[in-house]
């Protein structure tokens, strides 16, 4: 495994390897094509910015969701101070959010199927608080372990675990409720 001073030397290989991953996890968490550009944009932007003082305490990807989460934390809370916030409704189609999901030649009706669970979770995650609803899109969407979330996210990785416990009761709760 390469250094992390070696890694960050190529930048671009650094934004092609962890654009999607970093994209995905915006998209999911602020619900906007737009918006989650722009933050996606600013992360590897604050990234190639700060590279020097990247210590290597944790991987690459740790850092990278690390300010992803920071910047989608600061943009919730400027979107909470707009009045005009609860007029907006979230315009997103939840199929994209699946793309970069495998599908192993799954026929047409499973996949209609896959969409509609998937709007159902979307849902159900629309009303988690901000640190649960990260919490279960870096461990369901983004596959990160416990340690990497604690670590993008500034927590203990108890914390972690019950953000993760709290999010899933509440899904599971609301997704009864929705059948």
């Amino acid at each position: 495994m390469e250094s992390p001073a070696v890694e960050l030397q190529d930048f671009d290989r650094i934004v092609q390897l962890h654009w999607p991953r970093v994209f995905r996890f915006v998209l999911a968490s602020v619900r906007d094509r737009d918006a989650a550009q722009t933050l996606t944009q600013d992360c590897f932007l604050r990234a190639y910015r700060g590279r020097a003082r990247f210590r290597g305490d944790s991987s690459v990807n740790t850092w990278l969701m690390r300010i992803a989460v920071n910047l989608v934390r600061d943009f919730s809370r400027n979107r909470r101070l707009q009045f005009w916030r609860s007029a907006q409704a979230p315009n997103i189609d939840h199929g994209t959010i699946i793309e970069g999901v495998p599908h192993g030649g799954i026929s047409a009706e499973k996949t209609a199927v896959l969409k509609e669970q998937v709007q159902a979770v979307w849902a159900a995650t629309e009303a988690l608080p901000e640190r649960q609803r990260t919490v279960f899109i870096l461990r369901f969407v983004e596959d990160m372990d416990l340690l990497e979330i604690a670590a993008s996210m500034g927590l203990t990785e108890g914390a972690v675990k019950v953000h993760l416990f709290r999010a899933l009761k509440s899904v599971r709760k609301r997704i009864r409720s929705f059948k």
